[in-house]
């Protein structure tokens, strides 16, 4: 897994329009990068609509060749039919997710060396770290771990065979000073160029995967 990793996140795209269509088609352009992953994250939303953008976003996904990812909901996962799930901190421990829903791949959000530690002796199927840099999509942000932070991590999950994920604040100029550091960079505020259209969508999002084209 290598390249852009799109977070389709709900609470930032409402000023696009409150119709979950909205959000399908920014999907939709997003996935014209063909990006190994795709996550939606519906932090303010009930369950019952996650799900319903999860099952609409599950063929989308399907037919571009992408893994798509729930954000904090291994149960709305398994009922979409999704590939995997992100867990952070205070979600179920990567454990339990495997207990309840063995099938699903699992990423992990770390915010220090330590907890990185921990989360690669559980053998994720990815793990993110961050924020790198400052970020507005977290109401409670943890503090900044900074690029030298990132550089420090990634022998480390080379090592353990874990793909690692920068993750907070990173646009297009930063994405090419730390792709040497990580194998994926997770995205939300910089593939919405215009906010309020979705035009230069597909465009941002191809720029940001081809950062990390071999």
């Amino acid at each position: 897994m290598r390249g852009l990793y799109p977070i389709v996140d709900v609470d930032s795209l409402r000023e696009l329009g409150e119709s979950p269509l909205s959000v399908i088609a920014f999907a939709e352009r997003v996935l014209v990068a063909k990006p190994p992953l795709l996550q939606l994250r519906a932090k303010h939303s009930g369950a019952r609509d996650t799900l319903e953008l999860l099952r609409a976003l599950r063929p989308l996904c399907t037919r571009a060749g992408v893994r798509l990812f729930a954000n904090d909901r291994p149960d709305l996962a398994v009922l979409a039919e999704c590939d995997g799930v992100h867990v952070g901190q205070e979600d179920l421990p990567l454990s339990v997710v495997r207990q309840i829903a063995p099938r699903l791949l699992i990423g992990v959000s770390t915010h220090s060396l330590t907890q990185l530690a921990a989360a690669l002796a559980e053998k994720p199927d990815y793990v993110a770290l961050g924020p790198v840099y400052g970020t507005a999509s977290k109401e409670r942000p943890d503090p900044l771990v900074g690029p030298p932070l990132l550089a420090e991590a990634y022998p480390a999950t080379r090592a353990a065979g874990v793909p690692l994920v920068a993750i907070g604040g990173v646009n297009l100029e930063r994405a090419r000073q730390i792709a040497g550091h990580c194998d994926m960079i997770a995205v939300i505020a910089a593939l919405q160029p215009d906010k309020h259209s979705l035009d230069g969508v597909s465009e941002a999002a191809s720029a940001l995967h081809a950062v990390f084209a071999d």
